[in-house]
């Protein structure tokens, strides 16, 4: 089990108070490297997640003005980078990535509550220069209501951060889910925001369980008024269906199937460091990592040979193991995904350029898949059709501008891409028509605190980060003031 100050109690966390289920059920956590068992967390359902949204519900009428809104998210971001090993440990234990990446997510998230706190006055009133039928009018941003934040497993302090420093920027209290297979992170954050702030009881509420009952409830509650949900594309589309009756808007970051395009005129060596950068982090586990790799026929045979060298390098195992780049996959579901990938590209005529079928896995944990690399892949293969999520790179060839347009809008989803050229006319002329909100321009960088960030098509909409991402929890209320005084006079 688990050991960490930042973890006295491993429950839930509603209106101020720590607490189990009813029924006393609980679910376990356990190490993806190893299988060992980090603690039993209370499996909430309906009911319990009922009594946090009227928490929150209860926090709303008296919003806290803008200066104790800063000075939280100031608090948050100072008590994540004080704390940041131990939360990365706590964060590499459930995960499974390595320690210096799993801290490198905590400043992440810390980066998004600095962020809003520099930038709250954006939510200030504001009034209309224009004096339209003779009224002054005053553009309020109002909180939207009790807000529900719905995170996944594979960043679990990263995705949280984006969205509850937007829902307290806002004012608008929240009731925060978590995956059940890495909640532990977000539970030391609560602990953290429950020791050293004062906020007002219900306006952070953590409720742990399954997805299935927590999120059905959260979706039908009517007093709920924005659910912001990171997660697949398949439970996107349920959620913007169960949504209708009550108008909930969403906010959805949803799958990915990005393209990472390299032209022969690139700095190939760059555009590898970038590639290992961005394809390896969370070993592959990350919507935005390149999924498909497009690369000019005169330079895929070099290219190829470099991805591969410096893939090989890499060293996989236990997060927390001095000298480990990849740590295991999630579970042996992810594991086989990865598999099926790899072994389906081979017999359509893919070609091995690194590793081999590492064959199945027998339990749920230890999923330790070596970097590998492939060269030859098409349009027909599974891993260009669907999201590997894992440490597979597929190399395709192009020929031209055209080509590798097309090849690259190819999917039905858009949320990241990349684009490696040594000529800037050749990236002013295709960014513009690559279909994907963040293009990376010789870059594998993905998302930051202080840019919008977001999907289109079947990746989702709404925005996370910059000044967008601030606006995702309020309602503008328009009032337009009379003078009778001037009529009068």
């Amino acid at each position: 089990m688990i050991d960490s100050p930042l973890l006295p109690e491993p429950r839930a966390y509603i209106a101020g108070d720590w607490v189990d289920a009813d029924d006393g059920t609980t679910f376990g956590v356990t190490n993806p490297a190893n299988g060992e068992l980090l603690a039993n967390l209370p499996a909430l359902g309906p009911q319990e997640t009922g009594r946090a949204v009227a928490a929150a519900q209860a926090a709303l009428p008296s919003p806290p003005d803008l200066a104790t809104r800063r000075r939280w998210l100031q608090a948050i971001d100072t008590a994540l980078r004080d704390n940041q090993a131990e939360l990365g440990r706590i964060l590499t234990l459930e995960h499974g990535k390595p320690h210096a990446e799993a801290q490198g997510e905590v400043r992440y998230a810390a980066g998004f509550f600095a962020y809003a706190a520099e930038h709250l006055d954006v939510l200030q009133p504001r009034i209309l220069a224009e004096q339209p039928r003779d009224c002054t009018w005053t553009v309020y941003p109002r909180p939207a209501g009790a807000v529900a934040l719905v995170t996944p497993w594979n960043f679990p302090i990263g995705m949280l951060a984006k969205k509850l420093s937007a829902s307290l920027a806002a004012g608008a209290p929240a009731v925060a889910k978590p995956s059940s297979k890495t909640p532990l992170t977000m539970l030391a954050l609560l602990t953290l925001l429950d020791r050293e702030l004062d906020l007002p009881a219900g306006m952070v509420n953590l409720v742990t369980g399954a997805a299935e009952p927590i999120g059905d409830a959260l979706l039908t509650d009517r007093r709920i008024r924005v659910l912001s949900f990171t997660g697949s594309t398949a439970v996107g589309q349920e959620l913007i269906r169960g949504s209708a009756e009550d108008c909930k808007r969403l906010t959805l970051e949803l799958g990915g199937n990005a393209p990472l395009i390299v032209f022969a005129d690139a700095d190939l060596d760059w555009a590898a460091d970038q590639l290992i950068a961005n394809k390896f982090r969370g070993s592959g586990q990350t919507c935005v990592c390149a999924n498909r790799i497009l690369v000019e026929e005169p330079a895929m045979d070099a290219f190829a040979e470099k991805v591969a060298e410096r893939a090989g390098r890499l060293q996989v195992g236990d997060g927390m193991a001095e000298g480990v780049d990849l740590g295991p996959l999630i579970d042996r579901r992810g594991y086989d995904k990865v598999r099926r990938h790899y072994l389906d590209a081979v017999e359509q005529g893919a070609t091995p350029v690194l590793g081999e079928d590492p064959g199945p896995l027998e339990q749920d944990y230890g999923a330790f898949f070596p970097p590998t690399v492939v060269r030859g892949v098409g349009p027909e293969m599974a891993c260009w059709q669907e999201e590997t999520f894992g440490p597979l790179v597929p190399l395709a060839p192009f020929r031209g501008e055209a080509e590798a347009l097309e090849m690259a809008n190819d999917a039905e989803l858009g949320l990241a891409a990349y684009l490696f050229t040594g000529d800037d006319a050749r990236a002013e002329r295709l960014i513009p028509h690559l279909a994907f909100p963040h293009v990376g321009w010789n870059t594998g960088s993905g998302p930051t605190p202080e840019a919008p960030f977001g999907g289109t098509k079947r990746s989702g909409y709404g925005r996370e980060g910059g000044l967008e991402g601030l606006l995702e929890f309020v309602e503008t209320q328009t009032v337009p003031r009379g003078h009778p005084e001037r009529a009068r006079g």
